[in-house]
C-alpha cells in the first residue's frame, strides 16, 4: 500500500508501508509486521523519533558493505543498485525535523487513488 506523510510546514512524503514499517519502527513505533493505515507522530515525540531514524541509519550504514573502488570492477548503473534504509529515511528525516522547528504533528494515511 502507498501511503502518504503530512505536515503542514513540509511537504508530502509518499512511501510503500513495507519501506515505512522499518522507518517508523526506528522512530519508536511498536508495531510488528504491518503498518497502521493511519496514525501520528506527535510534535512531542519528533526529537525521540528523529534520534531513532539517526541512530538507525548510523547502525545499518556500519553494516552495509564498503564499496568497491577496483577500477577492473564494471560500474553498475544507478538504476540496479538497490536503495539503501539511508536513502528512504532522508525524506521522511527532513520532514520531522522541518515539523519539530514548526511545532507540528506528522501523520500518515493511504495515499488517494489517482
Amino acid at each position: 500500500m502507498l501511503i502518504v506523510f503530512h505536515s503542514k510546514p513540509a511537504a508530502e512524503v509518499l512511501m510503500f508501508s513495507q519501506h515505512a514499517l522499518p522507518l517508523l519502527r526506528a522512530a519508536g513505533k511498536p508495531f510488528t509486521d504491518t503498518l497502521p493505515e493511519r496514525g501520528v507522530i506527535t510534535h512531542a515525540d519528533l526529537p525521540d523519533a528523529i534520534d531513532g531514524i539517526e541512530r538507525a541509519i548510523s547502525f545499518k550504514q556500519a553494516q552495509e558493505p564498503k564499496e568497491c573502488t577496483n577500477q577492473d570492477d564494471a560500474l553498475e548503473h544507478p538504476i540496479f543498485q538497490p536503495v539503501s534504509f539511508r536513502q528512504r529515511a532522508f525524506p521522511l528525516l527532513a520532514m520531522l525535523k522541518v515539523s519539530l522547528e514548526h511545532r507540528a504533528d506528522v501523520t500518515w494515511e493511504p495515499a488517494p487513488l489517482w
